[in-house]
């Protein structure tokens, strides 16, 4: 047994090693600038939109920019799938800025500090009982999400890709599928078996 003296020794290296977490600090401010940029871009998209529904050529010419694919010849108005696409670009925005929220409060709760939010009317459902399990599924969940947005894209406009490209995608998007379903059932197996370890009667 070690006497209190020598306890006392060892307190300023744990003491260190616990206060090493505050480096991650820094990554999730850098995330937030990120999602500054996210809505700045989404509010940029929405402008061009709007001035290409009202007949501005420049705009328009953005907005063909941004959703047509090389080599496949583009409308010269507005259409119905132009606005689809944009649309779904925009969800997609808006999704990506989801996930960034959810890493930002969830990781900065989970692994650097606590936020003391029980209180608060906006306290985010699942963050009341956050872990690096829960923020793990929920993670996958929304990338699935935002694989599944690119997909619809993909379909939307299937004409002006190769049959090579579609499949590729959809492989991609069922891969991404049947991994967050095998880290929700591994949690889950987790969760079971964690009252039978010993020491958590």
């Amino acid at each position: 047994m070690r006497q209190p003296s020598e306890a006392r020794a060892l307190r300023p290296l744990p003491s260190l090693i616990f206060a090493s977490r505050w480096l991650q600090l820094p990554l999730y401010l850098g995330l937030i600038v990120a999602q500054g940029i996210y809505v700045w871009l989404f509010w940029q998209e929405l402008y061009h939109l709007l001035l290409a529904a009202f007949g501005n050529a420049s705009a328009l010419e953005h907005v063909l920019d941004a959703v047509t694919v090389a080599g496949v010849e583009r409308p010269g108005k507005l259409t119905e799938t132009v606005i689809m696409l944009v649309v779904l670009g925009l969800i997609d925005v808006v999704m990506i800025s989801n996930l960034l929220i959810m890493v930002i409060v969830g990781g900065y709760e989970t692994f650097v500090s606590r936020m003391h939010l029980e209180e608060h009317p906006d306290q985010p459902e699942w963050l009341s009982h956050v872990n690096a399990s829960v923020l793990k599924v929920k993670l996958a969940t929304a990338i699935i999400g935002i694989s599944s947005i690119h997909l619809l894209k993909t379909f939307i406009n299937a004409a002006a890709y190769d049959e090579k490209t579609l499949v590729a995608q959809t492989a991609i998007h069922i891969t991404f599928l049947l991994s967050a379903m095998a880290i929700a059932y591994s949690d889950r197996l987790m969760a079971h078996a964690a009252p039978q370890r010993p020491g958590n009667h």
